[in-house]
């Protein structure tokens, strides 16, 4: 594609060189430039691409687009900010995949990714082949492909879109971070529905404070989508109900457009009535838990909207299988539950424990642990969270990156008032064992924090195997096989 049919994508920009430059490929690191590459000079928190576009050109890069004239002999687009060009260009370069494909956006702290899956099912079960996109998996033309980020950059994302259209998906199913929305990943996307799930502590050691992490989300909605799902049983999901014409869902009983009452769970499933325009609607899902009918409300309204009959939607409610480490049950034939859950915020750690309580009447046995390098302020408000919802409680690592386990935990029992009620074990692998070995027959165990994650991130970028879900199979195997 020539030079000058990409930029016509761009708002604003100066071109200095020949507009007919062949570009025949887009890249933003220097190491992934190949020949014929448009080289994006972004600058990052600890270096500046401007400084890697020498690099880049000797990789093969024929043109620059950059934030100042670097006069490397090349093409050169001045741009008020190459991070923002990027998706503009990256849409144009694909020939806007977007306009085609039905796109639903899933925002939110928790529920994008059970909320993603389900829609997707939702979406298959009609008859409309779609692509996925974030933090578990992402699926291509029915094609697993490997998974770095929530929501790629717009290069890696427009380029998947091209390649689900080319492969005869119709529509994609993606979750949509606030990281996404603030560094530009997710512009130039023709969104056709925009889904809110809530808003609750997370990610503000990137954000400043909850106001800013909401001004991210509502970025999504006001980008005008084709249509909105917002969940009014959140409070920040209220303020999108009054500022945008929204379609609204209710977990709790409030008024909305679909709004669930007569809630029974079991240990493998949910059932419930969805009171909605279309008439009363009675779902089951295989995912117990009241924070799970928000996500199957959502995932209903959305599936509604993007064309999905209001029977086929609830019916492909009905055969979606669980999410890979959300909610997951880990069946060895033992006599108590095991459960595996990626709840690594206040918010999600409560959900997590009380729909593990509805379960049963028995012990209930929760592992917590807190990520390093990350908000630091929701650490306590994890531990508190535990000890007050769990008759036994283990404070372990997450993945403690850079930091020292034994600060991050100190921290997670900063909030828990009587620290001789918890018990601490830092080696994540020891602790999960210690709670499987002191579970008695009816007990419910919740491991939390990793959920899907098969790796455990220590300093200097160090990863090691870890799967919660493993772990806990072999410590119930070698329970199992000590007691005869």
């Amino acid at each position: 594609m020539r030079l000058d049919q990409i930029l016509r994508a761009l708002t604003t920009c100066q071109l200095d060189g020949d507009p007919a430059t062949e570009i025949s490929s887009l890249a933003f690191d220097n190491r992934k430039v190949g020949p014929g590459a448009l080289f994006f000079c972004i600058r990052g928190l600890d270096s500046d691409g401007h400084d890697y576009a020498e690099s880049a050109i000797d990789a093969g890069a024929v043109a620059l687009v950059c934030e100042r004239p670097l006069g490397l002999g090349v093409p050169e687009v001045i741009v008020p900010d190459s991070r923002a060009a990027m998706a503009p260009a990256a849409a144009a370069f694909n020939d806007f995949p977007t306009a085609e494909l039905k796109i639903a956006g899933i925002t939110g702290t928790n529920g994008k990714t059970t909320t993603a899956f389900l829609l997707h099912e939702v979406l298959e079960h009609a008859g409309i082949h779609s692509g996925l996109m974030g933090t578990v998996k992402q699926l291509v033309g029915g094609e697993e492909e490997s998974v770095e980020r929530t929501t790629p950059e717009a290069i890696e994302l427009q380029a998947a879109f091209r390649r689900m259209e080319v492969a005869g998906d119709e529509a994609c199913v993606m979750e949509v971070s606030s990281h996404a929305m603030v560094m530009h990943r997710a512009d130039a996307i023709d969104f056709d529905v925009a889904v809110f799930t809530n808003l609750t502590q997370d990610h503000l050691d990137f954000h400043e404070d909850m106001e800013e992490y909401f001004a991210a989300k509502r970025l999504l909605f006001a980008a005008d989508p084709g249509v909105s799902v917002v969940n009014v049983d959140d409070p920040y999901g209220q303020r999108l109900a009054t500022e945008f014409d929204v379609i609204t869902y209710s977990a709790e009983g409030n008024a909305a457009d679909y709004t669930a009452s007569e809630v029974q769970f079991d240990a493998s499933a949910a059932n419930f009535l969805v009171e909605s325009e279309h008439g009363d609607l009675i779902v089951r899902t295989a995912l117990p838990g009241r924070f799970n009918v928000a996500n199957a409300l959502a995932a209903l309204a959305a599936g509604i909207a993007l064309g999905v009959s209001p029977e086929d939607a609830v019916d492909g409610l009905g055969v979606a299988g669980r999410v890979p480490g959300r909610f997951e049950p880990i069946d060895e034939g033992q006599d108590f539950a095991v459960l595996v859950d990626y709840a690594h915020t206040p918010d999600s750690v409560e959900n997590a424990l009380r729909a593990a309580r509805d379960l049963g009447d028995h012990r209930l046995i929760a592992i917590v642990g807190a990520g390093g390098d990350r908000d630091r302020a929701k650490r306590p408000l994890m531990g508190r969270a535990a000890a007050e919802l769990a008759d036994v409680t283990i404070i372990t690592s997450d993945n403690p990156r850079s930091e020292d386990p034994a600060a991050i935990i100190e921290d997670v029992l900063d909030g828990v008032e009587d620290r001789d009620s918890v018990e601490v074990e830092s080696d994540r692998d020891a602790a999960i064992k210690l709670a499987i070995n002191m579970a008695s027959p009816g007990d419910t165990i919740v491991i939390a924090g990793k959920g899907h994650e098969q790796g455990q991130e220590f300093e200097k970028g160090r990863k090691i195997p870890f799967d919660d879900r493993e772990v806990a199979r072999r410590h119930l195997r070698e329970r199992s096989e000590a007691t005869g």
